[in-house]
This record gives structure tokens, sequence and C-alpha cells, in this order.
């Protein structure tokens, strides 16, 4: 894919006046009670509710990922790429947050567009301006773009290389970079399961950087692009308290949760995850995180 050649920096720019999106009109609020609308729930439940609206809209075509999960050559390509990312996430201790936002642009790019055949570069460009992305939408401090490129990768790239490449990625995604992930949904789903499991707050903090690290490692195993945000994150929550899938872990779930995915998720997540030895990450933290524009520039390329 590429971009419109008469594509410009003032494409970016809202073209709104003022008086478009500001009212004049001091009684405004007089004629919109939030608190007496039913419709308005507390603040937690109400993110919750919004949080699954939202995810509704960013589920994967599975005849797609079918096809791409049946090509051994593109599971090992995507493989080796995660795992780069993965290892330059660790290096920066970046949040939990950033490497599975980055892997979902990753999936996204490839499910939508075509790379070229038989040559390594141009995934690993796909990489880091996925990181990059990320990165940017997630951490309140970001390398700079040749900083990025460590844990010896196989091509080095130009920062306007990386910034094209970044539009590029924007494009193809439709410029919809803020989408639901588990993260969205572990801490409710954890205080709601913490009314029946945890003896003290230790225990609790124990679950959730072990409910984020299993998140950040489903990024390694394409089957769970078959997954909901929601169903991982449920299962992952599970799986990190080191519970059983039954009535009760469901009774303290929102009823949206659908229990059969969340089951299959979970089998998954003992067989290809919960097993391996437990990897320190960075731990899930809840504060917001900045959001930063792009600029464009020429493609270059060299190889190191």
């Amino acid at each position: 894919m590429s971009l419109p050649q008469d594509y410009t920096d003032s494409d970016l720019y809202c073209h709104e006046e003022a008086s478009d999106v500001f009212s004049q009109d001091t009684n405004f609020c007089d004629h919109f009670d939030l608190y007496s609308n039913s419709d308005f729930l507390p603040d937690e439940e109400s993110s919750v509710v919004s949080a699954f609206d939202s995810e509704r809209d960013q589920v994967l075509d599975s005849d797609v990922i079918r096809r791409f999960r049946n090509d051994s050559g593109f599971v090992s390509a995507r493989l080796e790429a995660v795992n780069w990312i993965l290892t330059v996430h660790a290096y920066f201790q970046f949040r939990p947050e950033t490497a599975y936002r980055c892997v979902n642009y990753l999936d996204r790019f490839l499910l939508s567009t075509t790379l070229p055949k038989g040559k390594g570069w141009p995934l690993q460009l796909l990489s880091v301006a996925c990181l990059s992305l990320a990165a940017k939408m997630e951490e309140t401090s970001v390398p700079l773009l040749l900083d990025l490129q460590t844990k010896e990768p196989k091509f080095k790239f130009n920062p306007q290389t990386i910034q094209r490449m970044e539009l590029m990625v924007m494009a193809v995604l439709k410029w919809r970079l803020r989408l639901m992930t588990p993260f969205d949904f572990v801490h409710h789903f954890i205080s709601k399961l913490s009314s029946i499991g945890f003896q003290s707050e230790c225990d609790q903090n124990h679950v959730v950087s072990h409910t984020s690290d299993i998140i950040v490692q489903t990024c390694q195993v394409i089957d769970f692009l078959d997954y909901s945000p929601p169903a991982i994150a449920a299962a992952a929550v599970i799986c990190g308290a080191d519970r059983y899938v039954d009535d009760e872990i469901f009774g303290c779930f929102h009823h949206r949760v659908r229990r059969e995915k969340v089951r299959k998720c979970y089998n998954l997540m003992k067989y290809s995850i919960c097993l391996l030895p437990h990897n320190k990450r960075p731990k899930l933290e809840p504060e917001p995180s900045p959001v930063c524009m792009l600029d464009a520039a020429k493609i270059g390329v060299k190889r190191t």
C-alpha cells in the first residue's frame, strides 16, 4: 500500500470553526441533568460497559486469521518479529500495554496488507514503526527512533524511513490506534474476583503482576487472535490467580463475558503460557498515557 500523491501535512488538521464545537448558551447545562439521567452508571461500571461496546467493532476476520495461521512461513516470521518487539520492550521497561498494543498494530496491518515476500526488511521496518507508535500512545518517555532499534535487529532504518512507515501503518489501520485491549478490563475483573479469593493486598498485587505477564505472552501465540480482549483478560485473571473456570468465578464477572470463549482461552493459556517460566516484566499501571501526533518524511533503508 502507498499513500496518495496529494497527501500533505495539512490533512492532519481539523477545519472546524470554534462556533461549530463550542456553545455560547450559558444555560446549556440546565438542559442536561448529568446526575439524574438513569443511563449513567458509576464510573468504573460505566467504563467497563463502554469498553465492551467498543471492542465489538474491532473483531478480526476469522477466515483471514485461519488462512494466515495455516501458513507456517507467516507464523514463523510473525513470531520472530514479536520476539524482537518483546525483547526491546523489556529492555526499555515499557508498560505491558505498549507491548500488546504494538503487536495488535502489527497483526492488523499484516492481516490487511501484503508485504513483499522473500525480503526480511519490510517486516523489520513494520515492527519498529508499530513499536514506535505504541510507545507514543502509552509511554511518557519515548526513545529516539535510532535508539529504539536495539537488541541486534537484522536491519536498521533512518528516522525518516520509520516516520514514513508510521504514516502508512496509521493509514492502513484507518487511524484507529486507541482500541480496547485486555488491560482495559483487567483491574475491573480483579476487583470483582478479589471478593472471593484474595486474602491480602500483597496477594492482589501478585495477581495483577502475573496477569499482566500472561497477557503480554499471549502476543507470541497466534491462536489468541481468535479471542476478544475481555475473553483474554478474564482468562488471564483466572490463570494469574491460579483459579479454575467455574460458576463461582463467572458470578464475579460482567454478564457480557462469554463463558465458553473464556474457557477455551483459559485452556489455551494453561497449555501454551502458564506452564512456561515466569518472566518478570513491568507491572501493570493504571495511569493514563499521552497521545502524540507523527510527521511524514522521505523513505530510505540501509542494512547493518
